[in-house]
């Protein structure tokens, strides 16, 4: 599984993430070009999912709580997008996921 985060302080959010109890894996930054703009991006690859989908669906959905709360800060950290991309292409834009949908997608990956 692959978490795409988009964003000035994707790399922060992406440390940040993989920090997360139960989840394992490892990143890579890609530079983007998009509408004129450089925008920074990273890459997660998730490795392992230790633990129940349940616990690490919520946590996920704090730390995407986070980051989308400082998108009003406009010296808070910054984020813009964050897609989870599944083996079997399965996509979810965590902008508007509830934790059931989180979940859910962790489930078909465990």
């Amino acid at each position: 599984m692959k978490i795409e985060i988009q964003g000035r302080d994707a790399i922060k959010a992406t440390e940040e993430l993989l920090a997360i109890e139960g989840l394992e894996g490892s990143y890579q930054t890609i530079d983007e070009v998009e509408r004129e703009a450089a925008t920074l991006a990273t890459i997660a690859t998730i490795v392992g999912i230790v633990g129940g989908s349940l616990t690490i669906g919520e946590k996920l959905y704090q730390w995407k709580e986070k980051y989308q709360k400082s998108l009003e800060d406009p010296i808070g950290a910054r984020i813009e997008k964050v897609l989870i991309v599944t083996d079997d292409n399965r996509r979810l834009l965590l902008k508007d996921a509830t934790v059931e949908q989180i979940k859910e997608i962790l489930d078909k990956y465990k």
